[in-house]
């Protein structure tokens, strides 16, 4: 499972006090909720924005979840909840989640050349015909910190 940062602001009218962020952001973290947040007092009101750390592959799906989680805990019931990103620690289920990002499927060995580390992705022609390859490589390459090959087959 990927681990996931969904960020989101509770209060995007600036309206909520600190220590009414405070209490929200308590109440997430007693849920078992990673949360990660500014300094409040030292962010603009509109634009305290905390971030949520969580296992999970569907951007969809974990957008959801935190509308549906902070909800309750919003000024007007209604947080704004950004994109979802990915954090990498450089596994295979991060590389591979990454291929899945660009709607592909892919292969992934790994070699050692030279005592360097070197991840093989081998993907079929059409695949690599819906996203293009040098997107991909860059991707992979910033995924893993690691020499990475495509391999069309």
């Amino acid at each position: 499972m990927r681990t996931a940062v969904v960020r989101v602001n509770l209060d995007p009218a600036g309206r909520l006090s600190v220590g009414d962020l405070e209490r929200a952001i308590a109440d997430l973290r007693a849920r078992g909720i990673e949360v990660l947040a500014p300094v409040l007092e030292k962010v603009p009101a509109h634009a305290r924005e905390i971030e949520l750390i969580v296992p999970g592959d569907d951007p969809d799906a974990l957008r959801k979840w935190a509308e549906t989680t902070c909800g309750p805990l919003a000024a007007d019931g209604e947080p704004q909840v950004s994109t979802p990103t990915f954090l990498s620690r450089g596994t295979d289920e991060d590389a591979l989640g990454v291929v899945r990002g660009f709607g592909i499927n892919a292969g992934l060995q790994r070699v050692y050349e030279n005592d360097e580390e070197v991840a093989i992705f081998t993907v079929t022609r059409a695949d690599i015909g819906h996203v293009g390859e040098s997107r991909l490589h860059t991707a992979l390459e910033a995924a893993l910190n690691c020499e990475v090959r495509i391999v069309v087959a």
